[in-house]
């Protein structure tokens, strides 16, 4: 099945595309998770999936900082997620939000939030890793919002 990235759209009302993260946003300083928007959800869309990753964390993988599943295709609201959906583990092993924290100096990170519209129910709550391998075939489309933090 060929991939769409034109429909599908995920936004933050906390952040612009690029723009600096406010504080409470990260783990240290609020650990609030950044309120979140979805639409253009495909109509073979069977789930979503939202994953927020921090690639230039100093970690082999990068750092996954919440994995969120059992989204219907018709939420376009994110608010209180982690009481409305299945959440996965963050790269701590923690079933929540983790939010950025860098290390102090490192310079700024990239928090990726991916949402992913799939043409199956995901099953379980699986790491970021085992559901890009387990599910790779079945996202239909996908796309993200970029926010920027830094210690």
């Amino acid at each position: 099945m060929p991939l769409n990235i034109k429909d599908l759209k995920i936004e933050s009302l906390d952040f612009a595309p690029l723009g600096r993260m406010k504080d409470e946003h990260a783990g240290d300083k609020g650990n609030v998770i950044p309120r979140l928007k979805i639409s253009g959800a495909p109509k073979e869309a069977i789930e979503l999936a939202v994953i927020c990753h921090d690639p230039d964390a100093p970690l082999a993988q990068g750092f996954t900082h919440w994995t969120l599943y059992a989204i219907s295709p018709q939420t376009t609201d994110l608010t209180d997620a982690q009481k409305k959906f299945r959440v996965g583990p963050n790269g701590a092993g923690q079933l929540s939000y983790y939010g950025p924290q860098p290390p102090a100096g490192h310079g700024p990170h990239h928090y990726y939030f991916w949402v992913y519209a799939l043409d199956t129910n995901v099953e379980g709550t699986p790491t970021r890793e085992q559901f890009l391998e387990r599910y790779k075939d079945n996202i239909v489309e996908q796309n993200r919002v970029v926010g920027i933090y830094e210690n």
